[in-house]
């Protein structure tokens, strides 16, 4: 593949134009976009094409689950809006708060209010929990307070002074969705919550994720345990190969036998 300009990949070129079936976004009365929004967004893991024209839209305050097999593209999505260093952003547009998110770099990203929570947590080891809690806030803006975020996970709390990765699996899960609230977030992204979780503590972390629904936070989930996630979400987008195949209600999926088994297998 020909070497393209950052222009030309970002923005300018129409090299993927009219590959994408998902529908382009809603606009907002006004005529402004929603509260964020994927247009045509395509990424890659070096020439390995992974993320093949997703466009969708989530408004202030939804939750939105983000759905496929294995492989479809949702942590690369995911990855994407927030801008880390790979899969590599080569042309589309994303948005948050009127913001161009396709224009910057992950710090960036954070900066203005995009926390992802990732697969692999990424505690960091030598540290105690509540120090792994303050390192999210030395640089502003900042979010929740650390007693609060003691208040919903007690268990951080109990644990404070203990050593981040010594933890279990289910509290390093608390940790990390905790050190994300630690900053200023308006949107959430939650890469397979529940991932390696016993049944006890997939039910802790989902009662914390109902209480961050009643907080009108606006989330996007990504995770294989697709029954979970549809309950909690209001919404559903569906992936298969890198593109949107259903863009719908949480509802309607979990009605839909047929739909859940050939795109989830389940």
């Amino acid at each position: 593949m020909e070497t393209q300009t950052k222009s030309e990949t970002l923005l300018g070129d129409n090299q993927h134009q009219g590959k994408a079936p998902g529908k382009k976004p809603v606009l907002n009365q006004g005529g402004q976009p929603a509260f964020f929004s994927c247009w045509d967004v395509h990424a890659y893991y070096g020439e390995s094409y992974i993320v093949q024209g997703v466009s969708f839209d989530v408004r202030e305050g939804e939750i939105v689950a983000l759905l496929g097999r294995n492989g479809a593209g949702k942590t690369s999505t995911l990855r994407s809006i927030a801008r880390v260093g790979t899969p590599e952003l080569r042309h589309g547009e994303i948005w948050l708060d009127h913001k161009p998110v396709h224009k910057m770099k992950a710090f960036e990203a954070a900066r203005i209010g995009i926390g992802l929570v990732p697969e692999d947590r990424r505690i960091i080891a030598g540290l105690t929990v509540e120090e792994n809690l303050e390192l999210a806030q030395i640089v502003e803006p900042t979010g929740w307070s650390i007693e609060r975020i003691y208040e919903l996970f007690p268990r951080l709390g109990e644990r404070r002074q203990q050593e981040g990765i010594t933890l279990s699996g289910g509290e390093q899960q608390m940790l990390a969705i905790g050190r994300t609230l630690a900053r200023d977030v308006k949107l959430l992204l939650l890469d397979e919550p529940y991932e390696g979780l016993a049944p006890v503590i997939v039910q802790e972390i989902e009662k914390t994720l109902e209480q961050i629904k009643t907080l009108g936070m606006t989330t996007i989930i990504v995770e294989q345990n697709a029954i979970a996630a549809l309950h909690l979400a209001d919404r559903a987008i569906i992936l298969d190969m890198g593109q949107v195949v259903f863009d719908g209600k949480a509802q309607e999926v979990l009605d839909n036998a047929d739909l859940r088994q050939q795109y989830l297998a389940i």
